[in-house]
């Protein structure tokens, strides 16, 4: 791999030089690298384009690497990734897809991953989104992700879109059972004309299931950002969910959060804000030598840590 591409894997997935542990690189559409281990089987699906992860029941500490990578103008990438969580488990992976594009075509991943999590498995999923490069061709990234848990099962989601990406439609849809847990922490940056949607919908079918989606989001310039996301307590179950955004110059920001009690003994909660910065941090941060942008610049940090 060129240094490019060795720059947008250490962003997206901490790779930078060797990495043990089980790995499958995608590059430009195709297969750059793969590595398997007596706990963690990769292969390719016959039926379509993708591959199935399948993580053997009673794995212990193992980090999976699932990165994408487009480095090339005009590649339009779609791919099917199904992640088979044996039971008993306990498991890192780190996803995210990067993209370099200096060429006038549009270069574009779409990935929908499947999550089967088995019973008292417990997962942490890791994805970021990163584009760069001044070539005029869109940067577009649509991840779908649709996740079932099992009884007493627990998955951790952390997305992030970094930044550099022009459009992104986001979409998760989660099934829980008995016991189970659900948590997604979302992080999102649009600047420019950017725009990012994003639809969260849980089913919690399970009794004492739970489930808690937060997304912090910064918008500026002209760009735009639509949140949804839709709890269904189905049975005796907790769920929350909460949207926080800051907007900033002329951008625009919905929310538009939706809980369903369908069981008696369903407990759930929204929460949504959307504003600008307050003037009091800024004139606190300027009061220590910090410049309006350089304010800016660590409050966003902050909110989006």
């Amino acid at each position: 791999m060129n240094n490019l591409e060795k720059d947008l894997l250490k962003i997206i997935a901490d790779i930078d030089g060797v990495t043990g542990g089980a790995l499958n690189i995608r590059a430009n559409g195709k297969l750059a690298e793969r590595h398997t281990t007596e706990s963690v089987d990769i292969r390719n699906k016959t039926d379509k384009d993708g591959i199935d992860i399948i993580i053997r029941p009673g794995t212990k500490g193992e980090t999976i690497h699932i990165p994408v990578i487009i480095s090339e103008s005009g590649v339009n990438d779609l791919v099917y990734n199904d992640f088979i969580i044996g039971d008993d488990c306990d498991v890192t992976i780190m996803a995210g897809c990067g993209i370099h594009n200096c060429g006038n075509e549009e270069s574009r991943h779409d990935g929908i991953h499947s999550f089967f999590v088995g019973k008292n498995a417990k997962v942490k999923y890791i994805e970021r989104h990163y584009g760069d490069g001044d070539g005029t061709g869109g940067k577009n990234m649509n991840p779908t992700t649709v996740v079932n848990i099992a009884e007493g099962g627990y998955m951790e989601m952390e997305t992030s879109q970094i930044k550099g990406i022009d459009n992104t439609s986001r979409i998760t849809r989660a099934t829980l059972g008995a016991d189970a847990t659900l948590i997604i922490r979302e992080k999102l940056m649009t600047h420019g004309t950017q725009r990012a949607d994003t639809d969260f919908s849980v089913d919690m079918n399970g009794e004492n299931s739970s489930a808690n989606v937060v997304s912090r989001s910064v918008a500026t310039d002209n760009s735009v950002q639509v949140y949804r996301s839709n709890i269904n307590g189905n049975s005796k179950c907790h769920g929350h969910t909460e949207c926080d955004a800051i907007i900033m110059g002329d951008a625009r920001v919905s929310a538009i959060p939706e809980i369903n009690a369908n069981h008696i003994d369903a407990s759930l909660i929204h929460e949504a804000a959307i504003g600008k910065i307050a003037g009091e941090q800024l004139i606190k941060l300027m009061t220590l030598g910090l410049t309006e942008k350089q304010a800016e610049e660590e409050i966003v940090n902050g909110f989006l840590k």
